[in-house]
């Protein structure tokens, strides 16, 4: 998925003042308060490495002068946020009703049952059980006392056993495989609802007693447990040919040459209904003028309308542990990464499993910069990085030579980029590429790489 654009520079603050009184107080009012926020954003961006450093060394700063930073969270790193995160959440848990503070819940399950056995026995618990409680995992018929490995292990073969096709509970996104999407024709099995009910409640479980979680969603998921909207180009990762025909029809003149409605085509296990994009959709034909909303309404049905029970009943689960506003100071990545872990990258093996296009090769002063600024990276900035161009901080077992990408293993790519050293670095997801303009010294590749892999999925300053 291309996830940056041109850099441009932010608007200027000045605003024009109408004749009118009435407007004239109004708009100077607004302008005030947008410059009064460019200043905050411009000032935090500008200190953001020592900001971070006196948060690191004192939290709780956060909670009290340094608060405002929470307001721009795209200024803290993400150790400092997840350092908030939990501190907030353990507030939050002491506030919250502690009568379950001292129960364990006692899980027996069969191994090759896992997913059915837990849903079962959580399945007459309220959240705040769940949430307080101290899980204590027996598998059965296995010796093992938990002291926390049983749990541990219970964990990751949950994690394996969601993703089951038999479940029909998700999908693999087409781009690499091992990120997954919630499957539209999970109704086939007829309790999916309670089942992603019961899956937002095991991640947010995972999530307040800190366990790591092995498994991996698509940024448009991410997105929704945010609350976040998504947009046409979280479809790359989803089904990325449908993708390039809405690149197409964005990027070309289609007068007389789509014929499209409103509409779209679902297939039900065989039996095709057409969906309406907006009433009466299907007589409404695609046109150059309308094309622009053509995409927007198809993304969001196959991303979210098509999905959107799934959703909710996943984020009932997940919200019933986890207050909807306190995740939200993560952005997609993030959430990723509060969930799934910070990986290990072992940054040789990156680099020898490394392809070079368009005019780079090892030996180039671009591509040295670029492996100097990696090993320069500390580990978040790293999985960021990842993330950034292949849509997941996931590492296959085997190592960057197994790399997933729409095709089959795909290694990572390094293109080089001969519009302007003036643009930031992009990337295309499913093809795990980055295309790297020619910039002209180490500092100025290095920052415009931070810029890229930390703004370029929040949405700031780019348009």
């Amino acid at each position: 998925m291309v996830v940056s654009k041109p850099h441009v520079h932010r608007p200027s603050s000045t605003g024009s003042i109408s004749s009118s009184p009435s407007v004239t107080t109004t708009t100077t009012t607004t302008t005030s308060g947008k410059s009064e926020d460019l200043l905050f954003l411009n000032f935090t961006d500008t200190h953001k490495k020592i900001l971070n450093t006196l948060v690191r060394s004192n939290p709780n700063l956060l909670s009290g002068s340094f608060s405002l930073l929470v307001h721009n969270p795209r200024v803290l790193e993400f150790d400092n946020k997840r350092s908030y995160f939990y501190q907030k959440l353990a507030t939050a848990t002491v506030n919250d009703d502690n009568r379950y503070s001292a129960v364990t819940l006692n899980l027996n399950v069969r191994r090759q049952y896992v997913f059915e056995d837990s849903f079962h026995q959580f399945a007459g618990k309220s959240g705040a059980e769940i949430r307080h409680g101290k899980l204590n995992v027996k598998f059965y018929e296995e010796e093992g006392v938990d002291a926390g490995g049983v749990t541990r292990e219970w964990f990751t073969v949950l994690s394996r056993q969601m993703f089951n096709p038999d479940y029909a509970l998700f999908k693999p996104s087409a781009a690499d495989k091992i990120t997954y999407q919630p499957n539209p024709q999970s109704w086939a099995n007829p309790d999916h609802l309670l089942y992603f009910k019961f899956v937002g409640r095991i991640i947010g479980k995972a999530i307040c007693d800190q366990r790591l979680f092995d498994a991996y969603f698509t940024r448009s998921f991410y997105k929704h447990m945010l609350g976040r909207p998504v947009d046409y180009k979280d479809m790359e990762a989803v089904d990325p040919e449908y993708f390039k025909s809405l690149q197409w029809i964005l990027d070309n003149d289609i007068t007389d040459i789509v014929d499209e409605t409103f509409s779209v085509h679902v297939d039900d296990f065989g039996q095709l209904r057409i969906v309406d994009l907006i009433p009466d959709g299907r007589n409404i034909p695609v046109t150059q003028e309308n094309k622009v909303e053509y995409v927007r309404l198809v993304s969001e049905q196959r991303l979210t309308v098509a999905i959107q029970d799934q959703i909710n009943a996943f984020l009932e689960g997940f919200h019933e542990l986890v207050p909807k506003d306190l995740i939200q100071i993560m952005n997609e990545q993030e959430v990723e990464l509060l969930i799934s872990g910070l990986p290990d990258i072992d940054v040789d093996d990156w680099r020898n499993n490394t392809e070079y296009h368009g005019g780079y090769s090892s030996s180039c002063v671009q591509i040295q910069w670029f492996w100097r600024a990696v090993r320069a990276f500390d580990q978040e900035e790293r999985a960021k990085l990842l993330q950034f161009v292949t849509g997941t901080s996931k590492v296959p077992l085997e190592g960057f030579s197994k790399l997933q990408g729409s095709g089959g293993y795909q290694k990572f790519q390094i293109h080089k980029d001969f519009s302007s050293n003036l643009r930031l670095p992009s990337a295309h997801t499913c093809f795990n590429q980055l295309d790297l303009p020619l910039y002209e010294s180490y500092e100025v590749l290095r920052d415009q790489l931070l810029t890229a892999i930390s703004e370029c999925s929040t949405g700031f300053g780019f348009s």
